[in-house]
């Protein structure tokens, strides 16, 4: 067992899996026919000719991401009644063929354009299920369609931070079902994107949910044995999850716990497979005007931040354009709460950012309701457990670290100390940075 942990504590992420979990709050975009019809899914038998956006502004949409502070937006370029967002070579069913513009539109490209203006990082989101290709279904002829629809999107708008596998699966018009090339879809994004993570296959795995839950033990380092797309997809959307009964789903028990010492004991291989955290600030992913009212409440969106960014995840937060092609009003002021919260939640670190010490003296007595930890992932992931002490006290027990811990404390606490104590790691944890809030 041993040497299990060693090899599993030295197990490191790559470069652009690094500079993904940087990136740790973004946001989704849900934006196509569905908009129009008041669906969550499509059937593909939508005409283009619906998808209208009249006051469609990427800029208004990437502006109110700044305001909260979000670094990055994946839009889904197509769904999965495959309407194209972007003028598509390869299919009529896109934006060409709608009155946006004349059908001389590109929302993937001004999203795109957006993003870069803004300083923002851009995704996109590519369904592998297609309700319209009369081929789905004939695998090897829609492979070879998806891989080139895939090769625009990679080729034709600049640098991509996230491809976004969805999981999505169903039978074609011939009644058989499609097995998808993932390895082939793979290797256009590492050959034409290679700073870009793959969602769902390759670099980054998903929470388990969609109702923004994370572990209380979250790993980034598993058996390589997990990342077997039998499991990745086993749980895949289905039609009958068109409701979204999806969104309530989450993993079973046995599967709560996916890298603690009793899971990986007689792993062989390790690899880095980190968690991100989906959710949408509405009950639906797509715009509906009846759900104007149902914005989830700030403290419920930070709750969601806390135990996602600030729980060795990432956090994707779906904000729905309206038929206007505008993010509603409700959803614009949300967002700027958030942003205005999370700055002045974090406006005062009492030790100095170069501070890596685990037993923190401020000098004075201050108030404190966050600590956060994170380690130096570089050389891995190790901490297991770990308790806070202020004023000799115990105030926090918490178990995995990772990239980012925000321990938020169940009350503030008035102390001129912080210690952090270790109670168990694999091999010595390394620190790059402990802040007290």
């Amino acid at each position: 067992m041993e040497s299990t942990i060693i090899k599993a504590a030295n197990t490191t992420p790559s470069a652009r899996q690094l500079a993904w979990q940087k990136t740790e709050f973004y946001a989704f975009a849900h934006f196509g026919v569905n908009t129009y019809t008041n669906r969550e899914w499509g059937t593909g038998q939508e005409s283009p000719r619906i998808f209208n956006p009249v006051c469609f502004d990427a800029n208004q949409w990437v502006e109110a991401l700044v305001s909260a502070e979000m670094k990055g937006l994946i839009l889904t370029a197509k769904h999965h009644d495959g309407f194209c967002l972007w003028p598509s070579k390869y299919t009529e069913h896109s934006v060409k063929n709608s009155p946006y513009k004349g059908g001389k539109g590109d929302i993937v490209r001004e999203v795109s354009e957006a993003c870069r203006k803004h300083g923002i990082k851009f995704g996109v989101y590519l369904s592998p299920w297609d309700m319209h290709e009369p081929t789905y279904g004939d695998s090897p002829r829609y492979n070879e369609y998806y891989k080139n629809q895939l090769t625009e999107l990679l080729t034709g708008y600049g640098e991509l931070f996230s491809i976004w596998f969805d999981g999505a699966c169903g039978e074609g018009p011939n009644g058989k079902k499609q097995e998808y090339d993932w390895a082939g879809y793979i290797e256009l994004c590492r050959r034409n994107q290679p700073g870009a993570v793959t969602f769902n296959v390759g670099d980054i795995r998903w929470c388990g949910n969609e109702a923004g839950q994370c572990r209380e033990m979250e790993w980034s380092v598993l058996p390589s044995y997990l990342s077997s797309l039998e499991r990745v997809f086993g749980n895949a959307q289905k039609k009958e999850d068109a409701d979204g009964s999806f969104r309530k789903r989450v993993l079973s028990v046995t599967e709560a716990d996916l890298g603690s010492r009793e899971v990986i004991e007689g792993a062989e291989d390790f690899i880095w497979y980190p968690c991100e955290t989906d959710t949408s600030i509405r009950p639906g992913w797509f715009y509906h005007p009846e759900e104007d009212d149902k914005v989830r409440s700030l403290d419920e969106l930070m709750n969601i931040y806390y135990n996602s960014v600030g729980g060795n995840s990432a956090l994707l937060l779906n904000i729905p354009p309206n038929k206007e092609g505008l993010f509603h009003e409700n959803d614009t002021k949300r967002l700027a709460e958030i942003g205005e919260r999370i700055r002045g939640e974090f406006s005062r670190n009492y030790a100095p950012p170069e501070n890596k010490s685990l037993d923190m003296r401020f000098g004075e007595r201050v108030c404190i309701s966050k600590i956060v930890l994170m380690e130096d992932i570089t050389v891995g992931q190790r901490v297991e457990e770990f308790c806070i002490y202020a004023n000799g006290e115990k105030i926090y027990e918490g178990k995995t670290v990772g990239y980012k811990k925000i321990a938020v404390l169940k009350q503030k606490v008035q102390t001129d100390n912080i210690k952090i104590e270790i109670n168990s790691s694999r091999l010595e944890p390394v620190f790059a940075f402990v802040g007290a809030y």
